[in-house]
């Protein structure tokens, strides 16, 4: 740093503030320190950084899988969120509960951690460590954390409306699996939207969110004419098993997933869905644990909006 300082001819002082962003410097100024530290190859020590500030500068991330697509892209949102505000992020997964996943996030002094999807619903009876600042996605609300989640109830409810108004007398639903916030919701604004309109609910088939799950599906699905499913992967086996039954999407059944995953436009036929941003849900829990890591005001829960997005698996 008194490099840096002696090669842009300013003071040590100033040159911490550059490194720390401060807006008490002045453009001309922090461009120069900038030049110089471009030069010379100077990077801030984060651990020399954690002992000073007492924050590592990190965060941790824990998942139960990276199998499924939903979690693969949340990881990538979450790690490029998270570098945008200038967090290193660590990924441990809950393959041993979400307790232990806990501890081996604090033995790498993590200044806070948040909570993916299938691995949210065990922080309620998991012993939370002391201190651990903690965001969770796809959970109910907590007062012992923030939460974080998409429309899923309102995306379903959605869904379910569109295909009825084409003119079904009832939708079946393709769910995920028991215990996932995700799938709850889904199901749950799936048979709202069902019953206001005065309809019958079939009885759910239920899935694992794989595309195996979805073309297992299709002999239970056989006599439906509109299919509800939560999410594009389920959809797409299940388009598969209509294919191999003679069953023409969306001539005979129309079917529409959750999610949007970017290969949804390639399906055959293109698969009208639920889109959820990732992005945004990403942002928003970054947002919130960077907010109570630097004292910030709090974060208060939030929901992240769904839309349809209508292409050719439905008339």
């Amino acid at each position: 740093m008194a490099m840096v300082a002696a090669r842009a001819g300013v003071s040590g002082q100033t040159v911490s503030r550059v490194v720390n962003d401060s807006p008490r410097v002045d453009p001309t100024t922090r461009e120069r320190v900038e030049i110089a530290m471009v030069e010379l190859g100077y990077r801030p020590h984060r651990a020399a950084r954690a002992l000073r500030t007492g924050r590592s500068q990190t965060i941790g991330l824990v998942v139960t899988t990276l199998a499924t697509v939903g979690n693969s892209r949340m990881l990538q949102a979450t790690a490029e969120a998270a570098a945008e505000r200038g967090y290193a992020l660590t990924l441990v997964t809950a393959s041993a509960g979400v307790g232990a996943a806990f501890e081996r996030l604090l033995e790498q002094e993590v200044d806070g951690a948040i909570v993916l999807n299938e691995a949210s619903a065990q922080v309620s009876s998991a012993a939370l460590p002391s201190g651990l600042r903690l965001v969770v996605v796809d959970a109910d609300a907590d007062p012992g954390f923030t939460s974080v989640h998409s429309d899923h109830a309102g995306g379903a409810a959605a869904a379910t409306r569109y295909l009825l108004e084409l003119g079904h007398g009832t939708v079946h639903h393709l769910a995920g699996p028991s215990g996932s916030f995700a799938a709850a919701e889904r199901e749950r604004g799936w048979r709202q939207a069902v019953v206001d309109a005065g309809a019958e609910a079939p009885a759910v088939i239920r899935g694992d969110w794989s595309a195996e799950a979805g073309f297992a599906a299709g002999e239970s699905l056989a006599a439906a004419s509109a299919v509800f499913c939560a999410n594009d992967q389920m959809a797409l086996g299940l388009l598969r098993a209509f294919a191999e039954a003679g069953r023409r999407v969306p001539e005979d059944v129309d079917v529409i997933g959750f999610d949007d995953l970017p290969d949804a436009a390639n399906y055959r036929p293109p698969l009208t869905t639920i889109r959820q941003d990732f992005t945004a849900l990403a942002q928003r829990a970054v947002d919130a644990l960077v907010a109570d890591i630097e004292g910030a005001p709090g974060v208060a829960a939030s929901v992240v909006p769904t839309s349809l997005v209508r292409r050719s698996s439905t008339r």
